[in-house]
C-alpha cells in the first residue's frame, strides 16, 4: 500500500492546481516535444541556415564580381550565372543566389537592348537566349525580340546605309519617306550616335531643307510657310530657322486675315472661301480667325438677310459657300428651313389685299395674339403664334398692322427667353429662343443667347453627373447640343459619360 502512495500523491497534487495552470503546463509540455521533433527531423536544414556553408560565400562573392565585370555566362563556368547557380546548388535555401540570377537576367535584357539598337543581331539575340533561359519577364522578351525581328534582313551595314543616304541627298530626296535622306542617316545615328560621317550628312540634309526658308518667307505664302516648318520641326526641334519661320507664319496669319476681313466687308463671300478653303484642306495649317470661325456667320448672316428680302436665288447660293467653307450641317439647316418655308410662301402673296383679305389678317393676327398669350409661340402646327403671323405676313407683307404684330412678337419672344433664363426654365428658354429665331434670323443678339442656353445645359449635365444620374447627364448633353453644337465643353461631358458607361458595361 505504501508503494503506492507517491504516484497517488502526485495525482492529487495534478488535481489539487487550478484548471487554468494545468492547461498552461500541458502546452509548456507540448510546445517542448515538438521542438525537440523538429530539431530531430530538421537538425540540417538548422544547420545550413543558420550555418552556411563557407564555399557558398566564396561562389556567390565570385557571381557579383562577374556580373559587375560584365561577365554574364562563361562556357568555362567563370560567368555570374554558372558561379550562382553552383551557389545555388550548395544552399538551396538561401534568397541571395536566386536574387542573383534575376539580376542576371536583367542584364541580359538591357545588353540585348544596347545591341538592338546598335543593330548587332546576333549578338542581340544571345543575350535574349540567355535572359530566357533564367526566366525573365515574357514580355519585355516578346518586346526585346519584337524589335530585333523589324532589323533588315538583308542587314544593312553603317556603310551602305550611309552610301544610300548621300545618293538620296543628291537627289534631292530629303524627307520625303523611309528611303529619304535624313532617314537613312536617322537610322545610323540609332545605331552610332557619334558617327561623324551621319552627323555631317544629316546637317547637310537640313541646310538644302531649310535653303528656301528665306523665298517662302518673302513671298509671305501661309500654306507654304506652315508646310516648311512642319517639315524643318519634324527633322530637328531646335534648328535655328524654326524661330524665323514661326514668325513669318504669325504675320501671313495676320495679312490673310486683314485680307478676309476686307472681302467680308465688301461682300466678296465667293472670294473669302476660295482664300480660306485651301488652307482648311492641308492639314496642320493654323486658319486666321475670320476663317475658322467668322466666315460662317457672315455666310449664313447674308444667306438670312437674302430670304427676308425674298432673294432666293441668292440665299441657296450663299449655303452652298457656306458648304464649301465647311460650316456646320445643323447650323445650314437652319437656315435652310428658313429657306425652303420663305419659298414656300412667296408664291401665295397676292399683288393687291382686297377687303376681304385685310379681314382675314384682322383675324390672323388677333388669334396671334391668342396663341402667344397661351405660350403657344410654335406649336401645334398651324395654329401656333408664328405660324398665324406667317400667314398674315403672306396676305399683307406690308400692312402696317403686320409690321407692328411682328415686332411686337419679336420682343415677346426675346423677353419670354430673358425670363425664363432668369427662372432657369430651360425648356421654356428653348422653346422662346426658337420663336425669336424664326422671328428675326438676322438678329446679332441670337448667337449668344443660343450660347448661353447651351453652357446652361452642359452645366446642368455636369451636376447631375456628379449626383450620379447618368440619364440625366445624358439628356442635358443632348439639349446642349441640340441649341449649339459647338458649345465648349460638349465633348469633355461626352468623354466623361462614355468612360462611366465603359465601367458599367
Amino acid at each position: 500500500m505504501s508503494a503506492a502512495r507517491p504516484g497517488a500523491d502526485w495525482r492529487k497534487q495534478w488535481r489539487a492546481l487550478p484548471q487554468r495552470w494545468r492547461q498552461l503546463l500541458l502546452v509548456l509540455a507540448a510546445s517542448v516535444l515538438l521542438a525537440v521533433l523538429a530539431a530531430l527531423l530538421f537538425h540540417n536544414a538548422l544547420g545550413r541556415w543558420l550555418w552556411p556553408d563557407p564555399r557558398y560565400d566564396a561562389l556567390r562573392q565570385r557571381a557579383e564580381l562577374a556580373l559587375q565585370a560584365g561577365r554574364l555566362s562563361a562556357a568555362d563556368g567563370s560567368g555570374a550565372r554558372e558561379l550562382f547557380e553552383a551557389a545555388l546548388a550548395l544552399q538551396p535555401d538561401q534568397l541571395e543566389a536566386r536574387e542573383g540570377l534575376e539580376r542576371v537576367a536583367q542584364a541580359a535584357m538591357a545588353r540585348a537592348d544596347a545591341q538592338i539598337r546598335a543593330g548587332h543581331t546576333a549578338q542581340a539575340q544571345a543575350s535574349l537566349q540567355l535572359a530566357q533561359t533564367l526566366q525573365a519577364p515574357l514580355a519585355r522578351i516578346n518586346a526585346l525580340q519584337a524589335r530585333l525581328s523589324e532589323i533588315p534582313t538583308r542587314a544593312d551595314s553603317i556603310e551602305l546605309l550611309l552610301q544610300r543616304a548621300q545618293s538620296a541627298l543628291m537627289q534631292g530626296h530629303l524627307d520625303d519617306g523611309p528611303d529619304a535622306a535624313l532617314a537613312l542617316y536617322q537610322q545610323v545615328l540609332l545605331r552610332q550616335p557619334r558617327n561623324q560621317r551621319a552627323l555631317d550628312g544629316r546637317e547637310d540634309a537640313l541646310d538644302a531643307l531649310t535653303q528656301p526658308a528665306a523665298k517662302v518667307l518673302a513671298g509671305g505664302d501661309l500654306a507654304q510657310i506652315a508646310a516648311l516648318l512642319q517639315r524643318v520641326e519634324a527633322a530637328d526641334p531646335g534648328h535655328p530657322v524654326l524661330p524665323a519661320l514661326h514668325a513669318g507664319l504669325t504675320q501671313a496669319q495676320t495679312r490673310r486675315n486683314q485680307q478676309l476681313q476686307r472681302m467680308l466687308h465688301h461682300q466678296q463671300w465667293e472670294a473669302a472661301v476660295q482664300l480660306c478653303q485651301p488652307l482648311s484642306a492641308v492639314p496642320g495649317v493654323p486658319l486666321p480667325e475670320l476663317c475658322a470661325t467668322g466666315l460662317d456667320d457672315a455666310l449664313l448672316h447674308a444667306a438670312n438677310v437674302a430670304i427676308a428680302a425674298s432673294r432666293f436665288d441668292q440665299a441657296r447660293r450663299l449655303l452652298e459657300l457656306a458648304e464649301q467653307a465647311g460650316v456646320a450641317t445643323d447650323r445650314r439647316q437652319q437656315v435652310q428651313r428658313s429657306l425652303q418655308a420663305a419659298s414656300r410662301i412667296q408664291p401665295q402673296r397676292p399683288q393687291v389685299v382686297t377687303m376681304q383679305g385685310r379681314a382675314k389678317v384682322a383675324k390672323l393676327l388677333t388669334q396671334a395674339q391668342h396663341a402667344q398669350a397661351r405660350g403657344h409661340w410654335l406649336t401645334p402646327p398651324g395654329e401656333s403664334a408664328w405660324d398665324r403671323l406667317r400667314e398674315a405676313r403672306a396676305l399683307a407683307p406690308n400692312d402696317p398692322r403686320v409690321q407692328h404684330a411682328l415686332q411686337e412678337m419679336q420682343l415677346a419672344a426675346h423677353t419670354c427667353h430673358t425670363t425664363a433664363m432668369r427662372d432657369n426654365n430651360l425648356g421654356r428658354a428653348r422653346e422662346c429662343l426658337d420663336a425669336w429665331r424664326q422671328l428675326a434670323p438676322n438678329e446679332p443678339a441670337l448667337l449668344s443667347a443660343q450660347r448661353r442656353l447651351a453652357e446652361r445645359w452642359l452645366a446642368v449635365g455636369d451636376e447631375r453627373l456628379r449626383a450620379g444620374d447618368v440619364r440625366g447627364a445624358r439628356t442635358a448633353l443632348e439639349r446642349a447640343q441640340q441649341v449649339d453644337a459647338d458649345v465648349p465643353g460638349s465633348e469633355a461631358l461626352t468623354h466623361r459619360l462614355q468612360r462611366i458607361g465603359s465601367a458599367l458595361k
